[in-house]
């Protein structure tokens, strides 16, 4: 299988669960002067970001990933995680004196998130380049260091590496004309639907508009599935079924494994928007990003379970 370079933060998510409702605890007539504070009698501390956990589930899937982040002298841990996976780490620079990126996410009840984040060494990631992986075959820019999202994306398309372009939680880092430079370069575009009206309003471009300047424009809908436009067609996606709905930090980030996935083994869209819902769907019944275990075998089982046809 050809590699994947996995360009985004590698971090530790500090996850923990309010049980409650946020909605019970927040005024939203005091909300310009809000001060809440939840109990949250759980908690745990996961390996993410989303360089890793892209890479996390495509290495499930049988593929070969590369990411290619920036992290800190606490790295040690997730080193021998990924280790232990067979996941390479040459292109995972050090940086002396940082942290390496930190999230702490607080979910409640209906499964909103508040997310406080550390960005450390993510901030240097351009000190990372395209070039050093020279046998990539696929690409992807996700939420890093603003700068290593210009210059990575930049170098992808300056060495004619095909990249899917997933602004993410990095939406508020870039303006307009940023945005529409990111699109008029990439390959492909993943958003989910919030962040498709944000791209949207930033751009001044609507999803058709964004769909004819790439090969497939992927925007995710939850529950409600996906849609991906691609070479004048829609494709509406179905959500795959999961065993349980126990957490969905790292969702969107499976299912973009998926993604990379599909298109490296030359599938047509529906197979591969498929293959992204599904792996999206074994995410959710695990609690955080990386915690849940499957062969390409059983993946292919599932996939046929679900959806009726076999995975060629």
């Amino acid at each position: 299988m050809p590699a994947a370079l996995i360009c985004g933060s590698m971090a530790f998510d500090t996850i923990m669960v309010f049980e409650d409702r946020f909605r019970n605890h927040i005024l939203p007539d005091k909300i310009q002067m809000l001060n809440v504070s939840f109990l949250v009698p759980r908690m745990r501390r996961e390996f993410g970001g989303c360089a890793g956990n892209i890479a996390y589930n495509l290495k499930l899937l049988g593929g070969e990933p590369l990411p290619m982040a920036t992290v800190g002298q606490d790295f040690g841990a997730y080193r021998a995680w990924f280790g232990a996976a067979g996941i390479s780490l040459a292109h995972v620079r050090e940086v002396p004196d940082t942290f390496t990126a930190q999230a702490f996410i607080t979910t409640d009840q209906d499964n909103n998130q508040i997310t406080a984040f550390h960005p450390g060494a993510m901030l240097q990631s351009q000190l990372n380049h395209v070039a050093d992986a020279a046998d990539a075959a696929i690409g992807i820019v996700a939420p890093d260091g603003r700068e290593g999202m210009l210059q990575h994306a930049a170098e992808f398309a300056a060495a004619g590496i095909p990249f899917i372009f997933d602004p993410g939680q990095a939406l508020p880092l870039f303006n307009g004309e940023e945005f529409r430079a990111f699109i008029e370069k990439a390959d492909y575009v993943a958003v989910n639907s919030y962040e498709a009206s944000l791209l949207g309003e930033r751009t001044g471009w609507s999803e058709a508009d964004i769909a004819r300047r790439v090969k497939a424009f992927i925007v995710t809908r939850g529950a409600e599935g996906s849609t991906i436009y691609a070479g004048g067609e829609t494709h509406v996606i179905p959500s795959a079924k999961p065993a349980a709905v126990v957490d969905p930090t790292g969702c969107g980030d499976a299912y973009r494994a998926g993604l990379i996935h599909g298109i490296l083994r030359g599938c047509d869209w529906p197979t591969t928007g498929r293959i992204a819902s599904l792996a999206g769907a074994l995410k959710i019944a695990h609690p955080g990003t990386q915690n849940q275990r499957f062969t390409p075998a059983e993946f292919a089982a599932e996939f046929k379970r679900q959806f009726s046809v076999a995975l060629a």
